[in-house]
């Protein structure tokens, strides 16, 4: 009774370990399937039924799954990119011949009538330039095409530039413009930096009426550098405020603005693709507050 006691207990020992090797070993192809996935890599392979758990073979199937679901993802992008591509690439030279010939046709004698449709002409191909621009920036920063380059710098002369872009354009509106100061180190691209900068400073000129006032200055946190684009136009109700930075967005209480519905998306694109983030803050007939966050070195 003795033996067959200890035999017993030494089969009872022999299936916990043999359990545990078996989830330990499950534990770690799970893991090794995870990690796989994760770094890009994960392949299907043929796998014994009998041999691994219920559990891997789901995951396995969904990974897969997943994995071909990104690979189409990323085909789709890749075609949309060489789409906006072909389409900059031919319409290059006609937007240019229509610029040009309408700035001739400006120079000649015309009537009033016809001096208006000229200059609606020009307008409306100058935003069809700017739209595909636009579009190409967006295409390429979203594929990786285009790289940023975040470098330790200073933030000053990359606000000025950009404030002073506007600058005049507040002026003829009779727009006060506050600046400063600029003080601050973070990282960040200088080019698109103050791109993403330029269409924040672009809606606050559109969006402000005459006699109204516009506040550029920078905050320093721990973290972040926050370049801080104030306004007194409309403001942004609480609802619409998830939905300005999606690409095309424009507010029905501003559609009669001129504008393409793209730079806040572009804006975000660009800071996201460095490290930061963009905020607002606004109410409707409160004016509004775009935070530029750049993390700090």
């Amino acid at each position: 009774m003795e033996n067959l006691g200890f035999i017993a207990l030494c089969l009872a020992v022999g299936v916990i370990l043999w359990n545990r090797w078996q989830t330990k070993r499950t534990m770690q192809r799970l893991d090794e399937m995870l990690t796989s996935a994760m770094n890009g890599n994960f392949t299907e392979k043929v796998f014994d039924e009998s041999r691994l758990s219920a559990l891997e073979s789901r995951l396995s199937r969904y990974l897969s799954a997943s994995s071909l679901s990104a690979r189409k993802i990323q085909e789709q992008k890749d075609q949309i990119s060489a789409l906006i591509s072909d389409i900059s690439h031919q319409t290059k030279t006609p937007v240019s011949n229509l610029l040009l010939y309408t700035q001739l046709l400006l120079e000649q004698p015309l009537t009033p009538q016809g001096q208006d449709c000229a200059q609606a002409i020009s307008a409306q191909t100058m935003k069809l330039q700017s739209l595909i621009e636009a579009l190409v920036k967006t295409s390429r920063l979203e594929t990786g095409i285009l790289a940023l380059h975040p470098e330790t710098g200073e933030i000053q002369a990359m606000v000025n530039r950009a404030v002073d872009q506007y600058r005049p354009k507040a002026q003829e509106k009779g727009i006060v413009f506050e600046t400063g100061p600029f003080e601050g180190t973070a990282v960040f691209d200088a080019k698109w930096t103050e791109e993403a900068l330029c269409n924040l400073l672009d809606n606050a000129v559109k969006y402000t009426c005459s006699g109204g006032k516009i506040q550029v200055k920078t905050e320093n946190y721990e973290m972040f550098s926050a370049i801080s684009v104030t306004d007194t136009g409309p403001g942004i109700s609480e609802t619409e405020q998830a939905e300005i930075f999606g690409r095309f967005h424009r507010s029905p209480s501003v559609y009669q603005q001129e504008g393409l519905g793209i730079g806040l998306y572009l804006a975000r694109q660009i800071s996201q693709a460095q490290g930061g983030y963009i905020k607002v803050k606004s109410a409707p007939g409160q004016g509004s507050t775009f935070f530029l966050f750049l993390p700090r070195p």
